[in-house]
């Protein structure tokens, strides 16, 4: 079962959060360049004609996907949800009021959580926390 943040429980984990979302943040653009630097690496590639650079690159790649793979999973194990594109440093917190389900929504550079939104809403649908009440402030 899904973990479900009260508001003070998830504002309770933003300096971890903060901390995790930050290196993602600062990690996906390189990971985009060694991307877009291996594909037009190989689509210009000779099969008779290996670019040694093409395997370098591969392995680079492939570790800072590892990387980010790791920050996404350790803001997943807190119970948050990384939102795409993964460098908007967008933070979802999985809630309830008044017994319908919502998120609880945080992007990086903000000092608490401020906005949510309805669980289909996405980042278009927030709204000023300020809208709900919540007991638990």
């Amino acid at each position: 079962m899904k973990k479900t943040f009260t508001l003070a429980d998830a504002n309770r984990t933003l300096p971890l959060v903060s901390r995790i979302v930050r290196d993602l943040v600062a990690r996906y653009p390189a990971w985009r360049e060694l991307v877009e630097e291996y594909e037009l690496l190989t689509s210009s590639q000779r099969a008779d004609a290996p670019d040694p650079r093409v395997e370098q690159l591969e392995r680079q790649v492939t570790a800072v996907a590892r990387e980010i793979d790791g920050y996404i999973h350790e803001v997943t194990e807190l119970g948050a949800e990384a939102q795409s594109p993964l460098d908007s440093g967008l933070v979802d917190f999985p809630g309830v009021h008044d017994g319908r389900s919502i998120f609880l929504c945080w992007r990086l550079g903000e000092e608490s959580i401020e906005h949510w939104h309805e669980r289909d809403g996405g980042f278009a649908g927030r709204q000023s926390i300020g809208a709900l009440e919540f007991a638990d402030r």
